[in-house]
């Protein structure tokens, strides 16, 4: 099954109380530390658009990437919203992050809200640590967020339930997580009912995301593998140092000859 398929129709949805005005301030706080001059931005599986439309507010080009049609639907509706001076410093493609090739480099590649944790097999984290590598400027920065492997054992993913609705919908998603302790991995069982209160119906949305978790130095040996090294670490939003209570967390890496 593919993931984001039906779930891309409800995807806002479900995370319209999610900061992103503040992530991109902290990403763009990130990006001033380790990266002041940047203003050239590939952000890898960009989903629906919301950090890149927000990163060119704060001044920079970027283009995005994603697999989703349905996602990338919603992000070229986002970035026809924007002033015409904002819109043509977005643009978004469709591409596979694992083969991509684009004849151009960037100042700054992303890799938000676990995307690198979608890449289950070693194979595919390596095939994206090196699409990243060979599209970033000489000294260009790589920032990622992922879950924290201690943080996952400490305390594991429990099922949760969520609630959201626009003027024409009421959306309940179920969350049940299955720990794969031996693979480094969780498969997140997705049921979402969507009730239509227009139509009076009520649809039914399965699917399943396999998620990996990592640790420091399995990272830091993977970045090494693609001419990447580390240059810091923290947890995300608060930049606090990474403890076993650190579910999501951020590494920046710089592209090294």
């Amino acid at each position: 099954m593919a993931i984001f398929a039906d779930y891309a129709d409800y995807y806002d949805v479900l995370y319209q109380d999610k900061d992103y005005p503040g992530e991109v301030d902290f990403i763009h706080g990130l990006i001033q530390s380790h990266r002041p001059q940047a203003r050239t931005v590939l952000d890898l599986g960009c989903g629906t658009g919301r950090h890149s439309s927000l990163l060119v507010q704060k001044g920079y080009s970027v283009q995005g990437i994603d697999q989703s049609v349905a996602m990338l639907a919603k992000a070229e509706a986002r970035r026809a919203s924007l002033s015409p001076a904002l819109a043509e410093n977005l643009q978004f493609e469709v591409g596979d992050i694992r083969e991509l090739t684009l004849d151009r480099k960037f100042d700054v590649v992303l890799l938000l809200f676990h995307v690198l944790s979608y890449q289950i097999s070693h194979q595919d984290l390596l095939a994206t640590l090196t699409t990243v590598r060979q599209h970033l400027q000489p000294g260009g920065i790589l920032i990622f967020d992922c879950w924290y492997g201690p943080a996952i054992l400490t305390d594991p993913p429990l099922v949760r339930v969520k609630r959201a609705e626009t003027d024409s919908l009421q959306i309940t998603r179920i969350s049940e997580p299955q720990l794969m302790v031996n693979d480094n991995c969780v498969d997140v069982h997705y049921q979402l009912f969507i009730h239509d209160q227009k139509a009076s119906t009520i649809q039914m949305v399965q699917e399943v995301h396999q998620m990996r978790y990592f640790f420091a130095p399995e990272l830091s040996l993977l970045l090494q593998q693609c001419h990447l090294q580390e240059i810091a670490r923290g947890e995300w939003m608060t930049g606090l140092p990474l403890s076993q209570h650190s579910w999501s967390t951020y590494f920046i890496a710089q592209e090294c000859n």
